[in-house]
């Protein structure tokens, strides 16, 4: 595949007055699918918007990626693949960012005759794509639902055909700044309908929505404002109670956009003498009106308990149910999730065995009105499972519950097992893991581990987890003599070998089979090709390595210059019965690839085992250099405090 970039020079925005630049697929050459156009590095912190005007003839596809720097992946915002006659305006939200980033746009027509799409402006401006003051001339993006005889027209310092254009416009409170409105002179028939839409959201947004309005009512007209989703679903989130304002009048009324939607400001008239309504100066804030929010900075939210309980906390009026502990791992016994050998938090322990309590575990507080990702790994000890045992709530400021988010599956085993929850609340709100016991039957040993909770939801670039396949990695057919599987459950040789994969304890993981290979054999899996970035990188993996004739697990570097590979991180020997976590920084400002080299030892108990790679923007906050507790202990039950 051939790709053609192309670097465009601009401060914020690029305006071509007169000129377009676009990919047909008449000139593409042979083998080449896409052109990509790429913008310069941008530094632009708070939230922004890209508009894009742009036309698709034929068939084919635009597409918007985000390629933040010190990043190996692009992000895909937005796409677009309906021809159309005429320019098209595409508004995509940035969210807030410290990280400088690039916006590249990816042309595709399809290889035929009469295919091609033109780009004539971008702009990157600060605010949000819903935020309007008409003084742009293609007014952000807004269109109106045209009607033959009502419509939003432009008014302020250019036109002056109807008495509403005498208004003074609110941005710069006289005449010569712009508005939008609407005006009943040219009804024709009863309820008569102007829509003026907003962009379409690309992102989840909550908060309050403002605007100013002017409205006047002689005879009747009826003005509201809805949102409408993709699917054409309307909800009608405020209308006025007054029909006539003497002078522009101030709303902000609150806005909850967890999926795409857009804002509709509608006027129905009853008559030619309906009057008229008027719009402008409309704003977004991600703060819901009249809600006091506290500051979001510097809320530590993760938590692996190695050094504590962090921001968790248990409520003091209640007996301590949950309790810091570690296991020491051995063939009957998984220790701690995060090392294998570290400390996890145990509810209902022989301290606490009683009937009749509850144990609640409080997170910190977090800010609303936006999306988080919650993740959090639980594993249950040898008793029959009671939905109550472990339950996951969302709980307001005040100690209300919101929302039960989670409880315990049908499917729960003694393994450790990944939840995964995407959840969003308009107010203050904080997760708490709650254990129940009502008899001595029922209060068995729950476990959790590794608590993380993410802005945004749970699917990331860079990250595989073997669940849905294996992301684009390859096998190395040239350079070594077996191949890593894919399998789910225990591996077949005894005595070496995870139990179950590391994720959720039933998933899928990579593994080698040292029955089909010989000693000193590898097996090579390599990622996709990765762009490289300007700073250091941070791999996550986890990888399991247990049975006496363990050999080696290697992490290699290949440059794509052909470069001699580099050694990033080896573990030689059985390392432990549990999954090991393995954090490797590493830098490379070039395109690579990253190598999964696993050797066979001298006996069948070698098989070793990955799972649950991840690339992060490095560096690793504390690199593993600690070699875990490995082997059996005559105490199979023993718990320390």
């Amino acid at each position: 595949m051939y790709v053609l970039y192309i670097n465009v020079i601009y401060c914020m925005y690029l305006i071509v007055t007169g000129h377009l630049i676009s990919v047909d697929s008449a000139f593409l050459l042979h083998g080449q699918e896409q052109a990509v156009l790429v913008s310069p590095v941008v530094d632009q912190h708070d939230w922004s918007c890209v508009r894009l005007v742009y036309q698709i003839t034929g068939r084919g596809s635009l597409h918007l990626h985000l390629r933040p720097d010190s990043d190996n992946f692009d992000y895909r915002l937005w796409t677009a693949s309906k021809a159309s006659d005429s320019w098209l305006i595409a508004s995509v939200d940035l969210p807030n960012t410290t990280v400088p980033y690039q916006i590249l746009l990816e042309g595709r027509p399809e290889r035929s005759s009469g295919n091609s799409i033109a780009v004539f402006e971008i702009h990157i401006v600060p605010g949000y794509c819903i935020e309007c003051n008409f003084e742009e001339h293609h007014l952000c993006g807004y269109s109106n639902n045209w009607n033959p005889n009502v419509n939003w027209y432009v008014g302020g310092s250019m036109t002056r055909e109807t008495e509403s254009n005498l208004l003074e416009n609110h941005t710069n409170n006289n005449q010569r700044g712009h508005y939008m409105y609407v005006d009943s002179m040219y009804v024709k028939h009863f309820q008569e309908v102007a829509k003026l839409s907003s962009p379409m959201t690309t992102v989840p947004m909550a908060g309050c929505l403002s605007f100013y309005y002017h409205r006047d009512q002689e005879r009747g007209n009826i003005f509201s404002v809805f949102t409408r989703d993709q699917l054409g679903h309307f909800e009608e989130i405020w209308k006025p109670e007054v029909y006539v304002t003497p002078s522009w009048t101030l709303v902000s009324v609150d806005i909850k956009a967890p999926h795409p939607l857009e804002v509709v400001f509608e006027v129905a008239f009853n008559s030619a003498r309906g009057g008229y309504v008027a719009i402008d100066d409309i704003s977004f804030s991600p703060e819901f009106y009249k809600c006091r929010l506290l500051p979001s900075t510097g809320v530590e939210t993760d938590c692996d308990f190695e050094n504590g309980l962090c921001l968790y906390h248990q409520e003091t009026a209640e007996t301590k149910v949950w309790n810091r502990v570690s296991v020491k791992p051995n063939a009957y016994r998984i220790g701690d999730h995060t090392t294998g050998s570290g400390c996890f938090l145990l509810a209902n322990t022989r301290f606490t065995s009683r009937p009749g309590y509850v144990g609640r575990l409080h997170g910190p507080l977090l800010p609303g009105n936006h999306k988080y990702c919650l993740r959090f790994y639980y594993l249950i000890y040898g008793f029959r499972k009671v939905d109550s045992s472990l339950l996951l709530y969302i709980y307001d400021e005040n100690n209300v519950a919101l929302e039960k988010a989670w409880s315990l599956p049908e499917t729960s085993r003694a393994v450790w097992t990944e939840v995964e929850i995407t959840y969003m609340k308009p107010m203050l709100s904080k997760v708490v893991f709650v254990s129940i016991c009502t008899n001595l039957r029922e209060c068995g040993l729950v476990a959790i581990d590794d608590i993380t909770i993410r802005l945004g939801d749970c699917s990331l670039p860079g990250q595989c987890n073997f669940e849905n396949g294996i992301c684009g990695y390859m096998q190395d057919r040239k350079e070594d003599k077996a191949d890593w599987l894919r399998v789910q459950g225990h591996t077949p040789t005894s005595y070496t070998g995870p139990r179950g994969d590391h994720t959720t304890g039933v998933g899928y993981f990579m593994y080698i089979e040292a029955s089909l290979m010989l000693p000193g054999h590898k097996a090579r899996l390599l990622t996709s090709e990765l762009r490289g970035s300007s700073s250091s990188q941070c791999l996550i993996f986890y990888y399991h390595m247990y049975g006496s004739g363990t050999g080696i697990l290697s992490v290699l570097l290949r440059r794509s210059s052909g470069e001699r590979e580099a050694l990033l991180w080896r573990r030689r020997g059985e390392q432990s019965v549990s999954w090991m976590r393995a954090k490797v920084d590493y830098y490379c400002d070039d395109r690579h690839q990253v190598i999964f080299e696993a050797m066979r030892g001298p006996s069948l108990r070698s098989d070793i085992a990955i799972d649950d790679i991840s690339f992060n923007r490095g560096p690793c906050e504390d690199p593993d250099d600690i070699t875990p507790y490995s082997g059996f202990s005559e105490y199979f039950n023993e718990i320390e405090n």
